[in-house]
């Protein structure tokens, strides 16, 4: 600046592995303890300030969680870290309420039925201190209300029982035991006939009313405010809420929708790749996100491994996409499980929309939107696999839809796999970060450190390339493989290093 003697700083290095932590589990299985197919977790979602946690189950159940620890000190934990403030305690969260979100039903018309698991759980705007998210079953979206309501309580009735006498001193804590349906008594010690009956002072009341309180004790209060049902054929797979706070899409297999939150009886068809003839369908979408701030911006992905970024300002249908991102197959790998691992299971934007972040069955793939060449990186998750894929196929493990998640800094990604194992990788210039963790209290008990093995730089993007172990026989740590207990579902906390993640009915959670 002063006559060119600005200081250029030195490039920092890549950020140092995290040392990853146990900090709680909700619904962890005793040894032996069956697991009950309903209370299996389908969805996990973090709020976007991280002090709220959803999950939702097979059983169509969604059950949230709340922050404990940040009024620490009467400050935000994320202010104190930006003070530099020690803080002792890793992140808390603990139990707020469920409620039953989706009943299974039956769909009459195709003889189908329809099952209540929660496929999708998204978190809206929060207005008035109360919570707002959206759920999901394969066919119907919901949109709900979270609210404390204070306890509203009967109060005794309103007569002095001490002073009150006559037809008026039956008080709630002195009903005799024997008494008639009508409020009279079999002993008649009353004689209300004759003519020495006295009105009491003050006169004989001729009602009764209980009064109605409002106590200081609240409850939290699940409400359904709009259905946003019969506006898809194929079940849902994703639900995302555009940054416009007013609208978010729904997709299926085949179609994308666009709808009002206000409005649940009309909804817009803004992608359709359902070809005049159904055997000529090639592919169909997997998963679809709106873009964190671009509220005109879209992106979805499909089986053949491809996603599409569309802007909803070039046309009502989006049939045309403003840009493709696909990788080309390599020449001479082709097998009969080529397309079937290529079909891209999730898709996330990175928190500044500049990246998108893809699950495949083998990698996760990290790609710059403004470059559809090809990933910037690619991650091997679990490439001893490869030699198993037969086996996968046969028990119908190679159909697994993986979700993965990215850190709010953008420096990290993390995905799911096998023997409840989950994967975090560096994505930052020159990080070989490549951390393997189990689902369970103590997450580096199977951990083996493998050598991240980066690829030859092309022009000037590096294109990364990690794996694990390669031993065909084992999983990256030397043990048997399970393919029945998979990580499927996790996700990582907007702000902080801490991941919640979905073994069978447990809720893992860890934090670095």
């Amino acid at each position: 600046m002063n006559g060119g003697d600005e200081v250029v700083a030195a490039p920092a290095g890549p950020p140092q592995p995290l040392d990853w932590k146990f900090s709680q589990v909700f619904g962890e299985r005793t040894a032996g303890e069956e697991v009950q197919e309903v209370d299996i977790i389908s969805a996990i979602e973090f709020d976007k300030t991280g002090d709220h946690l959803a999950t939702g189950d097979r059983g169509g159940r969604v059950v949230l969680f709340e922050r404990t620890d940040t009024k620490d000190h009467g400050v935000p934990r994320r202010d104190l870290e930006r003070m530099e403030y020690p803080i002792g305690r890793h992140p808390e969260f603990r139990y707020k309420t469920e409620f039953q979100s989706h009943e299974p039903e039956f769909d009459y018309l195709k003889s189908l039925e329809i099952e209540e698991k929660i496929n999708k759980i998204r978190w809206c705007q929060t207005a008035n201190g109360a919570l707002f998210l959206l759920s999901t079953n394969d066919k119907t979206i919901k949109f709900w209300k979270v609210q404390e309501k204070k306890v509203k309580k009967i109060s005794d009735i309103n007569l002095d029982p001490s002073k009150a006498v006559g037809n008026g001193s039956i008080a709630s804590s002195s009903i005799p035991k024997h008494c008639l349906a009508n409020g009279g008594s079999p002993d008649r010690s009353y004689n209300y006939s004759g003519n020495d009956f006295s009105f009491p002072p003050g006169g004989l009341p001729s009602l009764r009313l209980p009064v109605v309180v409002t106590s200081q004790e609240t409850n939290l209060v699940a409400r359904c405010r709009r259905v946003y049902a019969h506006a898809h054929d194929y079940h849902i797979n994703s639900v995302s809420n555009n940054s416009d706070g007013e609208t978010f899409i729904s997709a299926d297999d085949l179609r994308i929708n666009l709808w009002n939150l206000e409005i649940s009886n009309q909804s817009f068809n803004i992608v359709d790749v359902k070809p005049a003839n159904m055997e000529d369908l090639t592919e169909v979408i997997t998963s679809a996100e709106f873009h964190p701030t671009h509220c005109n911006t879209l992106a979805y992905s499909s089986s053949k491994g491809s996603i599409r970024v569309i802007d909803l300002r070039q046309s009502a249908l989006c049939d045309s996409h403003a840009k493709l991102f696909e990788e080309p197959e390599a020449p001479g790998s082709r097998s009969f499980f080529t397309e079937i691992i290529a079909s891209i299971s999730d898709i996330k934007f990175a928190r500044d929309g500049r990246y998108i972040l893809s699950r495949d069955y083998m990698t996760l793939k990290l790609w710059d939107i403004n470059m559809d060449s090809g990933p910037v990186a690619t991650f091997q998750v679990h490439e001893y696999l490869r030699p198993k894929l037969c086996d996968l196929y046969e028990n119908d493990s190679i159909f697994d839809k993986f979700e993965c998640c990215l850190s709010g800094d953008g420096l990290r990604v993390a995905t799911g796999s096998y023997s409840n194992l989950f994967r975090v990788f560096g994505c930052a210039p020159g990080s070989t970060e490549a951390t393997t963790l189990e689902a369970s209290k103590n997450p580096m008990r199977r951990q083996v450190q493998t050598p991240s093995r980066p690829s030859r730089s092309l022009s000037s993007i590096t294109r990364v390339v990690r794996r694990g172990a390669e031993n065909p026989g084992v999983d990256a740590n030397g043990n048997a493989f399970d393919f029945t207990t998979k990580l499927l579902h996790l996700a990582w906390h907007p702000t902080e290093n801490s991941i919640a993640c979905a073994a069978a009915n447990s809720l893992y959670m860890y934090y670095a």
